[in-house]
């Protein structure tokens, strides 16, 4: 497998260039006859409405191929009911390529509850049944019904964090890998740019899709045992790492014969240069200092026999490397994990140990009959390729077919700027890692730049606002390994975890310089960053912080804590609250100094694996004492493949070596939990009071109930106005019901209540406080 890159855009051209690129990617025959098209050569399928943008998965990779001379056409959230929809353009030359979305098709249908979202933000206006469950797999099947000989190529998010046997939360068990169950020939993980334009020329070239197994980032389905070539070695993963049988050392001191110190091998090869001893030196057959002539002439003969090199230093590293390159580990079968949590959390550690693409080696993993096989994920792009993919001709708009219907995640990217890709945080509940990695992959100044006035003169109610200028996380731009080759070696789960790697470099210069040239851009007012800020970084870069405060806060600035207690954050792998305090303490002093009275929102996770009940009550307190009034709350989402999801799964911890009795993770299961983890998060509506009120009784902390500050919640319920709870008419007056006010009791009347407005007062919300805005998708 070659590991040099080849430049993506180095490709000759499939076709000679068009006259211009299309307006739109064409999503029905009549726009490929005015593009003067008899057929497309790559169909991209897609659960998502069609924007021609590159924040857009299938716009990104279809202009992407357009520029290499490839006609692409677009299926948008196709009729899944039958195979008809499929074949809208017509049959594909090369394949069909099929993506859920942006999103993994069951958490942009359902909460962590279970339940079917209200709104789907990739939809126009907002419908949430215009994908189904498990989209990959239903599109895939159909596409193939469609036409059974056409090749089927799978990606995205979702194809990236199910690529193996994976624990779906919303079946509650463990399912198989979507290769087998969609049918498709080839799966495409990550950030897929150099696969897929590899890929996509060679087959354009007339090689056998299922011949092409050498690509990075890419997953396909092999006979039991297969290997690329002789030269290659599997390296078997699938038991538990157990302790050997315990060998009692020989006493040096004891005059015994060496021939009865028997080694640990009894491998005859073993025995034989045990008994050739050192190079250069005669063998001893017998008891020590007496040398046996017949022996002694033996061994001198197998000295002559050996070929002795001397190898340099570099080139004993290239020997291993090569091997390396050639091992493939094989992780327990499905079979094997499905319902055994232990090994299943085994195969997690083991996979997530093999992510970084400058070391990582192919695995394997048995589903029945046949293996499923992976390999080393994708190297990252270079700065200059980033820009020629992000440079391409969007038209930075919706499909005109979906005329004036309302697109929510469209609304929230329009006038945004992506500036990088990757996330070397590696935060356990977050699936960035898995499929974009740990390596930041940055664009250029220029680039971005660009990007900027193209919104300014092309993006329909432009106001001179770029909304975000961010990614992943709003402050990895250019951030990277001080060394190279220390980057390619290293095998840490997170580069910021449990602290801030020493060669890790925190230079946020670059970033400062982007954003003092994007704001002086002529017709742009506002630059503001909305991502995700990662607040243990920017504060080794206090003219960052006061860069960022004094010019790119509109007021409220997310930053995402996800808890206050050490035993959940070191299941995230999150830092402590003192790096929290220490960026407070900045973000309100340059706040002061640039004059702008601003605010940190703070978000947080309920329920997630390591949470006790005392540790959300502890977070409660927390946000009591700086009077933080949350308006939206998450409670934890276990998503495919996250580690932190297999916590929850299997109650084990995978930052750490598995084994039968390894360390056990508290895990939050039971609803009426997760329902009470969520509940304190927001103390202070009264709707959260009765669960909470019954937690601290159970707890033995009834001093958290009462009225004075000290207290969580009150001992009773605050009284609604007499028009919402009226219940009847009493001579042409409306009477409310006698009923609330106590936890467990009977209910009291009003008039009893009543009588005492003061106690009403101090019950009631103070709406003057300010409130948290939405969150935004994406989060440190």
């Amino acid at each position: 497998m070659n590991i040099a890159p080849k430049n993506i855009f180095s490709y000759p051209r499939h076709r000679a260039a068009a006259k211009a690129p299309a307006p739109f990617l064409p999503m029905s025959r009549a726009e490929m006859d005015t593009l003067g098209w008899d057929s497309c050569d790559v169909i991209l399928v897609t659960g998502d409405a069609y924007i021609d943008h590159p924040s857009f998965g299938m716009a990104l990779v279809g202009r992407l191929l357009e520029h290499q001379g490839f006609r692409v056409g677009i299926i948008s959230q196709p009729d899944w009911h039958s195979a008809e929809a499929f074949r809208v353009l017509g049959k594909p030359n090369l394949y069909f390529g099929v993506t859920a979305g942006n999103m993994d098709s069951m958490v942009n249908r359902y909460t962590s509850d279970r339940k079917i979202r209200s709104e789907d933000a990739y939809t126009p206006d907002g419908d949430p049944n215009k994908r189904p469950d498990r989209a990959l797999v239903v599109y895939a099947q159909r596409a193939r019904e469609a036409y059974p000989d056409t090749n089927v190529v799978i990606g995205s998010i979702e194809a990236s964090l199910r690529r193996i046997a994976h624990y779906d939360y919303w079946s509650d068990k463990v399912r198989r890998s979507v290769l087998p169950d969609s049918k498709a020939d080839i799966l495409l993980f990550g950030n897929a740019e150099r696969a897929l334009v590899d890929l996509t020329h060679r087959l354009a070239a007339g090689e056998d899709i299922k011949d092409i197994r050498d690509l990075r980032g890419t997953a396909f389905m092999t006979p039991p045992g297969w290997l690329p070539s002789a030269d290659w070695e599997e390296t078997n993963s699938i038991k538990l790492d157990t302790p050997g049988k315990v060998e009692a050392h020989t006493d040096p001191y004891a005059m015994i014969p060496e021939k009865e110190a028997k080694c640990s091998t009894d491998a005859p090869e073993a025995n034989a240069n045990a008994a050739a001893g050192p190079v250069g030196m005669p063998g001893i057959a017998g008891t020590p200092g007496v040398i046996n002539a017949a022996d002694a002439d033996a061994a001198i003969n197998v000295v002559k026999q050996q070929a002795i090199r001397i190898m340099s230093r570099e080139e004993r590293q290239a020997m291993l490397k090569d091997k390396h390159l050639r091992t493939v580990i094989r992780l327990p079968s499905y079979e094997d994990i499905k319902d055994d949590p232990v090994m299943y959390a085994h195969a997690s550690r083991v996979f997530h140990l093999e992510a970084n693409p400058g070391n990582a080696k192919a695995l394997v993993q048995a589903h029945g009959n046949r293996d499923v096989w992976l390999n080393p994920p994708p190297l990252p792009l270079a700065m200059d390729e980033m820009d020629g993919v992000y440079d391409r001709a969007y038209a930075r708009a919706p499909h005109p077919s979906y005329g004036k219907a309302r697109i929510p995640a469209w609304e929230m990217i329009r006038f945004s700027v992506n500036i990088m890709r990757g996330c070397f945080g590696g935060c356990t509940f977050c699936s960035i890692t898995e499929h974009e990695g740990r390596i930041i992959q940055s664009r250029s100044e220029p680039s971005i730049l660009r990007e900027i006035e193209e919104i300014r003169d092309k993006v329909k109610g432009f106001t001179g606002t770029i909304s975000d200028l961010g990614g992943p996380t709003a402050n990895m731009y250019r951030l990277a390994c001080k060394d190279k080759k220390i980057e390619e070696s290293c095998r840490r789960l997170s580069c910021v975890y449990p602290s801030i790697c020493s060669n890790l470099g925190t230079d946020h210069s670059k970033l400062i310089s982007l954003y003092r040239k994007a704001r002086a851009i002529p017709g742009v007012k506002k630059i503001l960053v909305s991502s995700g800020l990662r607040y243990d970084l920017a504060v080794r870069s206090p003219e960052y912080v006061k860069e960022l405060v004094t010019h790119h806060v509109g007021g409220l600035l997310k930053i995402a804590p996800e808890h206050t207690e050490t035993g959940p954050l070191s299941k995230m792998m999150k830092p402590g609250m003192g790096a929290y305090d220490e960026f407070k303490a900045m973000f309100h002093k340059y706040s002061k100094e640039a004059g702008k009275e601003q605010y940190l929102i703070p978000y947080f996770i309920a329920a997630h694996p390591g949470t006790t009940d005392e540790d959300m009550l502890n977070l409660a307190l927390w946000l009591k004492k700086y009077d933080f009034k949350l308006d939206q709350v998450q409670t934890f989402m276990p998503t495919p493949m996250a580690l932190a999801t297999t916590m929850y799964h299997t109650r084990k911890n995978p930052l750490k070596k598995i084994t039968a009795d390894s360390e056990v993770v508290e895990t939050v299961r039971a609803g009426k939990v997760r329902k009470l983890h969520k509940a304190f998060l927001r103390y202070h509506a009264p709707e959260n009071w009765e669960i909470i009120h019954d937690a601290l009784i159970r707890m033995g902390r009834r001093d958290l109930i009462g009225s004075s500050d000290r207290h969580l919640i009150p001992s009773r319920q605050p009284l609604l106005p007499v028009a919402s709870t009226a219940t009847g008419i009493a001579n042409g007056k409306r009477i409310a019901a006698p009923k609330m006010n106590t936890f467990g009791k009977k209910p009291v009347p009003r008039t009893t209540a009543a009588a005492n407005p003061a106690r009403v007062t101090s019950l009631s919300y103070n709406a003057a406080k300010p409130k948290a805005a939405p969150a935004k998708a994406g989060r440190k």
